[in-house]
């Protein structure tokens, strides 16, 4: 099997480097590849390396992911997140080949309490989302054989992210201010990446099993209580680290103004991911836990 990666330069593509190398071959792009085209501003260029390569498996782990910068270069936006990925979906259909591809709770309107399904009607808040919506409904559109992943709050210990941003101002202030009404579950680069080489696998003799579907850890939290979770532990076991802030306060989104709208619930659920491929997810504590623990 020949899979390419495109993007694998992010954090969800460095880890895709080491989950799909059991599955065969792997031919991984970045923006700034040289010797194939994988630079997504450039559609044409994308859709001629896929034209010499040929690939099985196509999986897109490129995305324009800069959600506040995305509201003043939506055309940009569009071009990332919805465009190529539909050059890659019509060449995915031409050629019989599997398209992996990723997706965001950001295609919601954030509303109620509720886990959103996959069935539910999305309602983008933002320029982000609304072109990662239509890159989904590209690729839905183009009769590829598909599988599309929505997932949230992606991390990795690979650079950086909002557990480093916290250790960073609790070592530098004594009190922190968190957002505590925005909803969902950390979710860690490895284990979409693990979830990704093992649905791939399963395909090859379930085809009838692509589609969309929402991945995500398990539980749910909000940025202030992870920000507590990643202090406490930061703070315990034989690499603890001293912090300065005595208090973590909590404070609505309002307190943070932003160009783009968040969601105010990004809670997945991922019944329909567990059952078709016969997973369980982890709790997210669990990721973030062993996340610190590489980095600390």
């Amino acid at each position: 099997m020949h899979i390419l990666l495109l993007g694998c330069g992010g954090q969800v593509g460095w880890e895709l480097q080491r989950s799909l190398a059991v599955l065969g071959r792997v031919t991984a792009l970045d923006h700034d590849s040289t010797q194939h085209c994988g630079d997504f501003a450039n559609p044409q260029g994308v859709r001629e390396t896929l034209r010499a390569l040929r690939p099985d498996v196509i999986v897109n782990a490129a995305a324009h992911t800069a959600v506040d910068k995305a509201e003043s270069e939506p055309e940009l936006a569009q071009l990332l997140n919805a465009t190529t990925p539909g050059v890659l979906a019509e060449e995915a259909a031409r050629t019989g080949a599997w398209l992996i591809h990723y997706s965001t709770d950001y295609v919601f309107d954030g509303s109620g309490e509720r886990p959103w399904t996959e069935a539910d009607t999305p309602a983008p808040l933002s320029v982000y989302g609304a072109t990662k919506l239509e890159g989904e409904r590209l690729i839905q559109a183009s009769g590829c054989r598909h599988l599309i992943l929505r997932t949230s709050w992606v991390y990795a210990a690979r650079g950086g992210n909002f557990a480093r941003t916290m250790l960073r101002l609790a070592s530098e202030r004594e009190r922190l201010t968190v957002i505590d009404d925005q909803w969902g579950a950390p979710t860690g680069a490895d284990l979409l990446a693990d979830v990704t080489a093992h649905a791939i696998r399963h395909l090859q003799t379930r085809p009838e099993d692509g589609g969309l579907y929402h991945c995500v850890a398990g539980g749910a939290t909000n940025w202030h209580s992870y920000a507590k979770y990643v202090l406490a532990q930061a703070q315990q076991g034989p690499a603890a680290i001293e912090l300065k802030a005595t208090e973590v306060a909590p404070v609505p989104t309002s307190a943070f103004p932003t160009p783009a709208r968040r969601p105010h619930n990004s809670r997945l659920d991922t019944h329909k991911l567990q059952s078709t491929f016969g997973l369980q997810l982890p709790p997210w504590q669990q990721g973030v836990a062993r996340m610190l623990a590489e980095i600390l």
